[in-house]
């Protein structure tokens, strides 16, 4: 992994810019105003959009506060789990395409959420060039209207998730608790969780759909989750652990260079990405007994890949979706689209790599039948 500071210019694909100006004084307050010296201009870049962005949240309060006070908790979502890199964003794009059916953030919104009601319309439709056409980590299109995962709406909300270590490194293993919740104060987590509904309330506004949403995170917070909906659907995706952990380098190396605001320790990633899993994976298969049979499924990347229509037709079958006979001419039509997609490729892992992996996510092997 490259030691240079690549990107150190950039101020895009940083979801900070969504932040208000008070929520902006509070994480530089509980980070001890640390930014390194290279991003200053970033953090100069956060503090202009936040006080924007405070202002819009005001109209915006005045505006709809009440309505999205008053309005009922939607429907259970369905909820795409599984571990970073593994096949969520295509299982989230082919779901997404029964819009008869659901709805979901987008990426305007999950960066937006105190003011997508007021501005999204007016930005989305005069900046569209704010957005790059691909995704920094992989050859994925990306708009400001492409589904996205929302972890960053609660995250600008509470500042309660482990994505704030990837800006302030220094903190990682303070932000990574924020995965699963298990050891966090319970009003931090009741604060999480109230703003996580309230976002969900600003998106069903006027919209009675079942939000599709998706976030690896919540593959350790599934307790969280029922607590909140219980009766939420789930459909979990994995793939070959080797993979995801290259693929996971290749996210740090490439899309991570865009959020830093402290220098990283590059030292420190491979270490970060095998504790990750396994937290999350020690939380997920704690917690899979607490979903009836009938409302999760867990499918494999590979299958997804070669077969969409029919994965997807298993989805619906088990999870008691209705619909299907009328969505898969839709669906037909993405996946031809999808057709031309190159995947990241990478090096072979190195012997000694490929066993520290094998020995520390030994039990993701042994559930999906990857060979080691």
């Amino acid at each position: 992994m490259s030691r240079k500071l690549k990107h150190r210019w950039s101020i895009s694909h940083n979801y900070l810019t969504g932040i208000t100006f008070g929520k902006w004084c509070q994480l530089l307050a509980e980070n001890h105003f640390q930014i390194s010296p290279a991003y200053l201009h970033r953090a100069a870049v956060i503090t202009l959009a936040s006080l924007s962005n405070s202002a819009c949240a005001a109209v915006e309060t005045v505006r709809y506060g009440k309505a999205i006070e008053q309005a009922e908790k939607p429907k259970a979502p369905l909820f795409i789990l599984g571990h970073w890199r593994s096949g969520t964003t295509l299982l989230h794009e082919l779901l997404a395409q029964d819009s008869a059916q659901f709805q979901f953030p987008n990426t305007y919104q999950v960066v937006n959420p105190y003011t997508f009601l007021t501005t999204e319309n007016f930005t989305t439709r005069m900046f569209p060039w704010l957005v790059p056409e691909r995704r920094p980590m992989d050859n994925m299109a990306l708009k400001f209207t492409s589904p996205q995962e929302d972890e960053f709406a609660p995250l600008l909300m509470t500042l309660t998730s482990l994505y704030l270590g990837t800006s302030f490194p220094r903190r990682m293993e303070h932000y990574d608790r924020y995965m699963t919740f298990r050891d966090v104060d319970r009003t931090k987590v009741e604060a999480w969780k109230a703003a996580f509904v309230q976002f969900c309330k600003k998106l069903s506004l006027n919209d009675d759909r079942t939000l599709l949403i998706k976030s690896p995170p919540h593959t350790a917070r599934i307790r969280t989750i029922l607590e909140m909906f219980p009766d939420a659907r789930f459909v979990h995706i994995h793939r070959d652990p080797y993979r995801v952990f290259q693929s996971q380098r290749h996210f740090f190396d490439t899309a991570g260079w865009y959020t830093y605001l402290q220098k990283p320790d590059i030292d420190a990633i491979d270490e970060g990405i095998l504790q990750r899993h396994e937290v999350m994976y020690d939380a997920f298969f704690e917690d899979i007994p607490l979903i009836p049979e009938n409302r999760f499924i867990d499918i494999r990347f590979d299958d997804l890949e070669s077969d969409p229509v029919n994965e997807i037709s298993k989805v619906y079958a088990h999870l008691g979706l209705e619909g299907f006979t009328r969505f898969e001419p839709e669906l037909s039509r993405y996946v031809d689209v999808l057709k031309g997609y190159q995947k990241n490729s990478f090096t072979e892992l190195d012997p000694a790599t490929k066993a520290i992996v094998a020995d520390r996510w030994a039990r993701s092997f042994d559930h999906g039948n990857y060979p080691k």
